[in-house]
């Protein structure tokens, strides 16, 4: 089986969001179980500086966009066993950030045709395009107008993956003719409540439509959670997937992992991870005593339950809670947080910002971590937290729901609610301190935790069989 991937960011390359994680991680995994899975992204200025000397040139074209005709480089490196296609075009593409740009529609537009081309002038021919969230959405809709009489692109199937549907690519109609290129006749593929919608279009003409749990699968036909595209999930409900995405067992990996103090492992991590707490007080200048340390390492964003937050910190600290938060985005988060710990020294540390090596000090070092969000499609970083041995404390919603099952009955990994409530929170977090009291209990708790597979091999195996799905359609 043969399977391009469309991302507009993977780690090492360019990161932004939880979809570099994926993008990094995924086609490895494939590769694994012997899928032959390329990737193909942008080649932003920071790859191009950082990575000139292993890019080799493939070929070059021009791409058609409506009435733009425009350079496009094709590059190629290998990479973890994995090989990786960088389209170049440095008037796109050659700029400070990935995203958030005036022109960011016609910039993943280009890409979008761009991907399609560049099967026209390499050695590689898919039997699955793999595409991602609105920035690579186009992919669905512009093989379907243009490239499915080629003799290259006989019987290829798509899959548009769903990692935030928050993000849909909405712009005005006007860009539909003159700045996409679709003819009149497709434009209602674009065409929802009045603008252009990249994500619409991918879910009307992609083979199978995945979401990154099955949780949020279900959720998304639900308004309260679409940002209102749920009428259109509804009607090709029966080409859903939901399917829980993984970590990379090999950069997570609390015994070799060299961010931390010391390093430990599942049948062996009492003392170590001792000294990982030891040293994460240490920079948070915490107290010393038998509190047990709760964390965050995400961003300030509503999203993510930070009202609820707010509201039972007082509580937890004032009951023996120790609080360490690590994170940067909304202004008034930022500086309650930040206020917050200046009233509570030795008891609540703040950064704000993201420190790679700090948040894995984090996870290594604390007891618990804090996820209560009000959506999550996926999450990560419960994941990681369960990998590290740091009990997580989660909502019951999209994959926290996949990925994280109650202890109550003492064969869980963490502590669950399930409503939108401060007050369960504040429970939920008294259960997990009163748990943390009981040490035998806790060690079994830390040792099961870390011992749960979160791994890519069984979401790799998932995908494969979506994959082999989608190719027994006519």
């Amino acid at each position: 089986m043969k399977v391009l991937y469309c991302t507009s960011e993977a780690v090492p390359f360019a990161a932004s969001g939880g979809l570099r994680d994926v993008s990094g991680s995924l086609p490895k995994a494939l590769a694994a179980q012997g899928v032959d899975a390329r990737v193909i992204m942008p080649l932003y200025g920071q790859i191009k500086e950082k990575y000139i000397d292993d890019l080799k040139f493939v070929d070059s074209f021009n791409v058609s966009l409506s009435w733009r005709n425009q350079y496009c480089g094709v590059f190629t490196m290998e990479y973890q066993g994995v090989t990786y296609y960088f389209l170049d075009n440095e008037y796109y593409f050659y700029r400070p950030g990935l995203y958030g740009y005036y022109d960011d529609g016609e910039r993943f537009a280009f890409f979008s045709k761009a991907i399609l081309e560049t099967l026209l002038h390499i050695d590689f021919g898919p039997d699955i395009i793999h595409t991602n969230d609105w920035q690579t959405a186009l992919v669905n809709l512009y093989i379907n107008i243009y490239y499915r009489h080629l003799p290259k692109f006989y019987g290829i199937k798509t899959v548009f993956t769903i990692h935030n549907i928050q993000y849909q690519g909405q712009y005005g109609l006007d860009m539909i003719g003159d700045l996409l290129g679709v003819p009149q006749h497709w434009a209602h593929h674009l065409e929802y409540n009045g603008d252009t919608n990249f994500m619409k279009a991918a879910i009307e003409n992609a083979d199978k439509v995945t979401t990154v749990s099955p949780t949020y699968a279900q959720e998304i036909l639900d308004p309260w959670f679409s940002h209102g595209l749920d009428p259109i999930l509804r009607q090709r409900q029966f080409k859903m997937w939901g399917i829980l995405n993984g970590i990379d067992y090999e950069e997570y990996n609390p015994k070799t992992d060299k961010m931390i103090v010391k390093n430990y492992h599942a049948d062996a991590f009492v003392r170590n991870k001792a000294v990982c707490k030891r040293e994460l007080r240490s920079i948070f200048g915490l107290e010393e005593d038998d509190s047990p340390v709760i964390a965050m390492v995400t961003r300030l964003v509503e999203h993510k339950g930070l009202d609820l937050v707010k509201d039972v910190l007082p509580g937890l600290t004032d009951r023996g809670y120790q609080f360490v938060l690590l994170g940067s985005g909304d202004a008034a988060y930022e500086e309650f947080f930040k206020n917050f710990a200046d009233r509570h020294p030795g008891r609540v540390g703040v950064k704000i910002g993201f420190i790679p090596e700090l948040a894995r000090k984090i996870y290594a070092g604390s007891d618990m971590f804090l996820m209560p969000s009000k959506s999550e499609p996926c999450g990560l970083s419960q994941m990681i937290a369960l990998r590290y041995g740091s009990v997580p404390i989660v909502r019951e919603t999209g994959g926290l729901k996949d990925s994280v099952k109650d202890s109550m009955n003492g064969d869980g990994n963490g502590f669950t609610f399930a409503n939108y409530s401060s007050s369960e929170l504040y429970d939920c977090c008294m259960r997990a301190f009163n748990g943390y009291q009981d040490k035998e209990g806790w060690k079994i708790l830390t040792k099961r935790r870390m011992k749960w597979d979160c791994s890519w091999k069984n979401s790799a195996s998932e995908y494969i069989r979506m994959y082999n799905a989608c190719l027994e359609l006519w």
